[in-house]
């Protein structure tokens, strides 16, 4: 029972000791200053910097559209209730002006022809019966021997004669042209886009049986408002991106003389080469590449997009702390891009030193450290995006 006292009493002493030295030190002691030292602040990350740059950047418009075909020809039926025997060519055929593309059942055809021709035969025939009867009256129209009447009756006949060889002659070359026409013929050159000739089908007459588009030249149709239109003049070089990355170059070859009244927009039409690639019905994004002009630009990794604005961070010099600089934070208006750089048009001075690397992790207000100044050279290659 003794020693457990002990031990409580040597606790106490202890305690009191403790407290003897807290009354001690609020009297006379100095509370120690504990806060940091703000020359002591680390900076928060390391990045690099750059200045903004002048360079030529390109000015284009951007614009939508079709592919479609320059001309698309209609090749249709002129022979009605005759059977096709023949088809000689299938969609995708290149052709040449003249060549067959269908082959009519030409045998009814040429059954008419010879009739025809036998029909002119005898209307000759006819002819020079009457001819010979008009000369023999002519030939007694003085000597009383013959009325006026019948002279003038032998000379009519003799008109009538030569009417009916013509019509005969008339009818030969109409089923001579039918005969022809058993052959379709391509009009020009091109390449057949649609096919519905059939063999062993009776086509109507006007019965479509393929389409081609002529020459097998494609066209860009392009939508672009009325204040843009005004940029553009014929022989505007266009460059075209298709769905699937291939880049196709044009023309602009004429602009649509009306704008429609309901968009506000007017039609440009550029030629494009036929590459086997391009097909009508595509649909590409285009640029009209009009020049060039002075931009300031900056790298593109520079430039920090927060709730749908533009920033970037400058270096403030006059608040250099700890080996680090504080960065402000700026909002800018960005224009047009080329490759890994972008034209800022307001917002930021020429003399301005931005951060690039680290840029998307930065606050306005923070430290950092510049561990090199980038020199970014002038774009050479990309597109443009107004």
């Amino acid at each position: 029972m003794k020693k457990p006292s002990i031990v409580l009493s040597a606790v106490a002493l202890v305690l009191v000791a403790a407290m003897a030295l807290l009354f001690r030190g609020g009297s006379g002691g100095e509370v120690a200053n504990v806060s940091p030292d703000v020359s002591a602040v680390r900076p928060a990350m390391t990045v690099t910097v750059a200045s903004p740059e002048n360079e030529a950047l390109p000015i284009r418009i951007a614009a939508n559209g079709d592919i479609a075909a320059w001309q698309e020809a209609i090749i249709s039926s002129d022979m009605a209730d005759l059977r096709l025997v023949e088809v000689r060519v299938n969609v995708g055929d290149r052709v040449r002006a003249g060549e067959v593309l269908a082959v009519f059942d030409d045998e009814p055809v040429k059954v008419a022809v010879a009739q025809a021709r036998a029909a002119v035969v005898e209307a000759g025939a006819v002819v020079a019966e009457a001819e010979e009867n008009a000369r023999r009256a002519r030939a007694l129209e003085n000597s009383g021997a013959l009325s006026r009447q019948t002279i003038a009756q032998y000379l009519t006949a003799e008109q009538s004669a030569r009417a009916r060889l013509a019509a005969a002659e008339a009818a030969l070359a109409a089923q001579r042209l039918r005969l022809k026409r058993t052959r379709v013929r391509v009009p020009d050159d091109g390449v057949i886009s649609a096919r519905n000739a059939t063999v062993g089908a009776v086509a109507g007459l006007g019965g479509e049986l393929f389409r081609m588009v002529r020459q097998g030249r494609l066209e860009w149709r392009a939508a672009l408002s009325a204040p843009e239109l005004r940029h553009i003049s014929p022989g505007v070089e266009v460059a075209l991106t298709l769905a699937g990355g291939h880049r196709v170059s044009g023309k602009v070859r004429v602009l649509a003389p009306t704008v429609d009244a309901h968009t506000r927009e007017g039609r440009v039409y550029v030629d494009l080469p036929s590459d086997g690639i391009t097909r009508p019905g595509m649909f590409a994004r285009g640029e009209f590449v009009l020049g060039s002009s002075p931009a300031m630009t900056v790298p593109q990794q520079s430039v920090v997009m927060r709730e749908a604005f533009s920033y970037v961070f400058t270096l403030d010099d006059s608040t250099s702390s700890g080996g680090g600089v504080r960065v402000r934070q700026r909002k800018v208006t960005t224009g047009r891009r080329m490759a890994d750089r972008v034209e800022i048009t307001g917002g930021l001075p020429a003399d301005a030193r931005i951060v690039v690397a680290g840029a998307e992790f930065l606050n306005d207000g923070d430290l950092v450290r510049v561990v090199a100044e980038t020199r970014f050279s002038g774009v050479a290659s990309g597109e443009s995006a107004p």
